[in-house]
Formats: C-alpha cells, structure tokens, sequence
C-alpha cells in the first residue's frame, strides 16, 4: 500500500464524478461525522445536531463508542443531501470521509497519511490530482492536526470502554463526547479550531482519567 501526504499526486481525479453518485448510496453507517463535520453542516444549513438527527444523521455504535453517521434514506438507499439530480447539495460543505473519497486515512503517532482505496471508485481511468487540492480544505494543516488529536481521543476511548466493561462508565463517557463535541452548537462565525481545543479542554476537566 502505497501512503501519500497531502503534497502528493494520486490518482483521483473523475470528471467531477461525470453524473454518479454510487459512493453517495448503500452506504449504511460508515460515514463516520466528526465535530468538524458538524461545525460545517451547521454553516451550510443551519440545521443543527438535533435537527440533523431527525433525517439526515443518526447515530452509530463502533466498539463501545456512540457517534453520528450520516444516514441512508429510507426509499432511496442515498444519502439525504443527495439532490434529484443524484449531486451533493452541501457539497462545499461535506463531511471529511466525502471530501476524502476514495482515499482512505492511516495515522501513525501524531502523523497523517493517505492511501487510495483500490476499486472503491466505479470511474475508470481517473487522473492525477494533488491531494492537497483534491480534499479543498481551508488552513490544510490545521484541519490534519484535528484529525490525529481527534482520532487519538476516539482511539483511548474506546480502550477504556473495552477495558473497564462498565455499562454505566461507557453510557457516562458517550455523553460526555455527544453533549461536549455535537450536541452544543458551534458558532459558524467563529474559527473552528479554537473552538474545538476550548472543547477538549471541556473534555479533560469531566474525564481526566481518559485524557491523562
């Protein structure tokens, strides 16, 4: 497997999808939102969580931990930003695991890196793209330092829930990350990522033997 930064070529590009939307359907629960994920749908559509959990997000459970997922629709399989004419309607908006495919995402300690996900795109013949350009992310850098803290927390969290096999320390830690991370509105007007260092600071006064 081949691992790429994002100053690297691969090939991605497709035409600007050329009319599919395959990978924006029957995709169950996979796609994982983060807190970035929110702060941007929030400023797209002004929906926040608890109005997105009433169409197009619901919540998925993955190794003891509790997080929202975009949810497939009902009659369509697809997922519910998708327009009539199969496009993304939030597509400058969309959630990082969108905006990623089809790279996938390795860490390695306090280190990011992508690889292609071979034959999860139905385009053939795509062309090469920077990946920096590709993914068409504001302050890049910042947005991967996110990633990894963020991916750190989940990772802990979810040793100790397996550890401790404590249903009452696993429900007390989802509730913590739902209320602290999703369920408090972020102000769209303001910077993402000082408000997500103010969170896990939130985050470390209620549960410090899991940021310790």
């Amino acid at each position: 497997m081949i691992q790429y930064s994002s100053n690297d070529m691969a090939k991605l590009g497709c035409n600007a999808c050329s009319g599919c939307s395959a990978c924006c359907k029957s995709m169950g629960q996979s796609i994982l939102l983060d807190p970035y994920d929110i702060y941007q749908i929030q400023a797209a559509t002004g929906l926040g969580f608890a109005q997105l959990m009433q169409g197009q997000a619901e919540l998925h459970v993955e190794e003891g931990l509790i997080l929202p997922s975009l949810k497939m629709q009902e009659d369509t399989d697809a997922c519910g930003f998708l327009d009539r004419e199969g496009r993304c309607s939030i597509h400058a908006y969309r959630p990082g695991l969108c905006r990623l495919f089809p790279l996938g995402r390795r860490y390695e300690g306090d280190k990011l890196w992508y690889f292609v996900l071979e034959d999860a795109c139905q385009v053939q013949n795509r062309t090469k793209v920077k990946i920096k350009k590709w993914l068409d992310v504001k302050s890049l850098t910042d947005y991967e330092r996110f990633l990894v803290l963020w991916h750190d927390l989940r990772r802990r969290i979810q040793e100790q829930i397996l550890e401790r096999r404590s249903d009452t320390y696993a429900q007390k830690i989802n509730v913590d990350i739902l209320q602290i991370f999703y369920q408090t509105p972020y102000d769209v007007a303001v910077d993402f990522y000082s408000q997500f260092r103010g969170r896990m600071g939130q985050m470390e006064s209620v549960s410090l033997d899991i940021i310790l």
